[in-house]
């Protein structure tokens, strides 16, 4: 199955592609750099070219699934968020559906439900995703949202906690980079996952107990 990675050359989208390849995918990256190209093929992806500020006809079509891992960035401000991860996400959904893909995947964020209940640093970026998830909501298409606590760099150890959402997000509330994307692709498998939002944390059950309890 082509799967395309938006996001691919992100901390989680690293992880990503190598868990498609192992998986029997074919998983496609959209770069918007073709200098990225060496090492996103040595991951064991193709490479499309892409711009999430731009039409995204041609790296969309001819793919099943999309996964979007992209964001802004810590360090841009409200304005580039907006462009990202508010228009950018909503127009991938819209051409997704214009291509006739089937799932779509979506790295969204704790606190999504309630923006302003999130730090105060923050709360433009969860304006942001808020809007791309309700747009995905509409959507005809197979939908997942993953709603992550705080990222980190440790590495995976597949025990996780999941809920329809855990409330105002505190600095425990953490998870794997690597848990993440390892969700993200397993969530292709488990049809219990369409149409559902849910959070995850560091916890103590299996990751795939966890996710089919959903």
């Amino acid at each position: 199955m082509n799967v395309l990675v938006v996001g691919a050359t992100g901390k989680t989208g690293r992880f990503i592609i190598p868990l498609l390849k192992a998986a029997g995918h074919t998983p496609r990256a959209m770069i918007r750099n073709f200098d990225q190209r060496e090492e996103m093929e040595a991951l064991g992806a193709e490479c499309v070219a892409g711009d999430l500020e731009k039409p995204m006809g041609h790296a969309v079509k001819g793919n099943w699934t999309v996964l979007f891992a992209a964001g802004s960035g810590s360090s841009t401000g409200p304005e580039k968020t907006i462009e990202v991860d508010f228009h950018g996400a909503i127009s991938l959904i819209e051409t997704s559906e214009r291509m006739n893909v089937r799932r779509f995947i979506m790295l969204s964020a704790m606190n999504t439900d309630d923006p302003d209940s999130g730090p105060e640093n923050l709360q433009h970026y969860l304006h942001a995703k808020a809007g791309a998830d309700a747009r995905l909501r509409l959507s005809l298409m197979n939908w997942t949202i993953v709603r992550p606590g705080y990222l980190h760099d440790e590495p995976s150890h597949e025990l996780l906690g999941v809920a329809p959402s855990f409330g105002p997000i505190d600095k425990n509330m953490r998870v794997s980079r690597e848990d993440v994307a390892k969700v993200m692709v397993a969530c292709m498998a488990l049809d219990n996952t369409i149409g559902k939002t849910f959070d995850m944390i560091d916890g103590k059950t299996p990751m795939l107990e966890a996710l089919e309890s959903l």
